[in-house]
């Protein structure tokens, strides 16, 4: 059975950085992202990465801020995150898509908490 164990969540202060790392252990996938979900909101799309070759597609509020990459050698995938805002604040959740089409994940994890305050 998949499981994706996601790590590296936290508390930070606006302004603070966090990473956030994804284990998918044995199993590879042609992409794998990163939503997250707010309280009392739906869950949103936030980065994903391509395997085959690295490429890389974020949501606005995360551009330029947020970045997702992958371990060379293992099924690992980070969110690096800089300049938090309160409204970054939420449960990350790691995904997994066996396709690689956009939108179509087949696995979550079980999430991680991001709180951004001071």
């Amino acid at each position: 059975q998949v499981q994706l164990v996601e790590s590296g969540g936290g508390l930070v202060q606006p302004g603070g950085s966090l990473r956030l790392s994804c284990d998918a252990s044995m199993y590879t996938f042609k992409a794998m992202g990163w939503f997250r979900q707010a309280p009392g909101k739906e869950r949103e799309f936030v980065a994903r990465i391509r395997w085959s070759d690295e490429d890389t597609y974020y949501a606005d509020s995360v551009k330029d801020r947020f970045t997702i990459s992958r371990h060379n050698a293992k099924n690992i995938v980070y969110l690096a995150m800089n300049r938090l805002k309160p409204e970054d604040t939420g449960v990350y959740y790691c995904a997994a898509s066996r396709t690689g089409l956009p939108g179509l994940y087949d696995h979550f994890g079980q999430g991680t908490q991001v709180t951004v305050s001071s």
